[in-house]
């Protein structure tokens, strides 16, 4: 490691040199990326990007990561490498509805950022299976590797593609999860099926429980969303956990969803009052309609939400109303599902440039594997992918906070990370107009398949 540090610290020395020397000063502000709201301007790409000339500089572009979002706390941390190392960074921030639209098009006209914060989904299985981005390899020694391991063998190898090439460096990961409406469930006696203290529940107590919700209030109270993609891993997990279905092979190859566990657990859905499949709902409107009291559970919920539910800032684990809100793992047979897991990290885009990718390995290492990666993590909001880095305990870092403490006890249950199969884009679309079918009637096991081939097809 004490080489490593020594190279990197020789590049980084060669890099100011040759910044100095080239044509034009670099900037060193952080910079809020234009109103997603508008898409991309091809126009503004060449500022936007990095310059090759400019080697004491890199650029990254971020996803809306926990408060990787949030201009001042990403300032603290770039501000913190820039003093240590001399690099300087310059920051554009990305959302999810023109975020891919941007790098994309950024990639076509060879002005790709640095480095990007995204997961495996884009990482690995997108642009760096359209060979975009860096074989990161080399920065991991058995230490780290060892390290990562201990918190779940899954980390590693959803950021590593079929070839062995390494498209991301993992930082932080969590665990999906549903939510449920804890004053609502005590006052139709829906709440002697939840076990409070595991967080989890078995599938008949889950029917049990719509039953009583739904003949309290006589209204539905749970949504199957199905408008488009966005949060669609509640929905994958309700379906593929009630009676122990699959979604992909172990190998990541092919698309089991057809399966007939699944075809089981969306007849049971469809066939349940209180249990609507509404196409008028993604994930996020879920979550508001779940937050002002309509819907008595949530299929789309995270940490993220528990402790900021619909983003409203009126206090953790509370709804419009001042309800009480318990995170719950989905049901399944036994009690113990298998959850959707979210795994967030930096990866490099291969620029060409041998100076600017060494600056950016420095930069992640910095973040991912040192005494502060700590910071990094807490800006996040999520777990840290590793025991320790440099000998820094990361263990203990959310001992401090109640909720994210309790949030642990669902970590164990995080499953196969199978976002990574090949096609996934194009399964996603497959995934929700298949639910939409089931939702005006159409025969399930007909729809299941004709969907589920579909998603196999534009997977090759």
């Amino acid at each position: 490691m004490k080489k490593i540090r020594k190279a990197l610290a020789f590049m980084t020395a060669l890099c100011i040199v040759l910044s100095l020397a080239a044509c034009g000063q670099p900037s060193s502000e952080n910079s809020k990326a234009p109103d997603p709201t508008k898409g991309p301007d091809p126009t503004q790409q060449q500022s936007e990007a990095p310059s090759n000339t400019a080697a004491g500089e890199i650029t990254l572009w971020t996803y809306p990561v926990g408060n990787w979002k949030d201009e001042a706390t990403v300032k603290a941390l770039t501000d913190a490498f820039t003093a240590e190392t001399g690099i300087k960074v310059k920051v554009d921030y990305l959302d999810y509805t023109a975020g891919d639209d941007r790098v994309n098009t950024a990639l076509t006209a060879n002005n790709a950022p640095d480095l990007i914060l995204e997961g495996p989904e884009r990482l690995v299985a997108n642009w760096g299976a359209n060979g975009k981005m860096v074989d990161l390899k080399d920065m991991f020694d058995d230490t780290d590797m060892s390290e990562i391991n201990a918190v779940n063998e899954g980390i590693m190898k959803a950021c590593t593609a079929p070839d062995g090439a390494i498209y991301e460096y993992p930082l932080v990961m969590t665990a999906h999860c549903m939510a449920v409406n804890l004053n609502a469930f005590k006052d139709a006696g829906a709440d002697q099926y939840l076990d409070l203290d595991t967080h989890t529940w078995t599938t008949d107590d889950f029917l049990l429980a719509v039953d009583a919700l739904y003949k309290h209030y006589n209204s539905t109270v749970a949504a199957v969303f199905c408008l488009g993609q966005g949060g669609d891993q509640g929905t994958r997990a309700l379906v593929n956990n009630m009676y122990g279905g699959t979604y992909t092979n172990a190998e990541h190859t092919k698309y089991t969803w057809n399966d007939e566990n699944n075809i089981k657990a969306l007849t049971q859905l469809k066939s349940m009052n209180g249990i609507a499949f509404d196409a008028s709902l993604d994930g996020g409107k879920e979550i508001a309609a779940f937050y002002q009291g309509t819907l008595k559970m949530a299929f789309c919920w995270n940490i993220a939400q528990q402790l900021d539910p619909n983003s409203a800032k009126t206090g953790a684990e509370k709804t419009l109303s001042g309800d009480d809100i318990a995170f719950m793992s989905f049901p399944s047979q036994d009690g113990t599902a298998q959850l959707c897991g979210g795994i967030w990290g930096f990866g490099i885009f291969d620029n060409g440039d041998a100076a600017r990718i060494e600056a950016a390995k420095q930069f992640i290492k910095f973040m991912c594997d040192s005494e502060h990666t700590a910071d990094a993590v807490k800006a996040a909001n999520y777990f840290a992918v590793r025991t320790t880095a440099e000998g820094a305990d990361l263990s203990k870092i959310w001992a401090d906070d109640a909720i994210m403490n309790e949030y642990t006890k669902l970590m164990p249950f995080l499953g196969d990370y199978y976002q990574v199969t090949t096609g996934w884009a194009a399964n996603r679309t497959e995934w929700w107009n298949m639910l939409q079918e089931v939702g005006t009637g159409a025969d399930i096991t007909e729809v299941i398949n004709a969907h589920c081939d579909a998603a196999n097809a534009a997977a090759g």
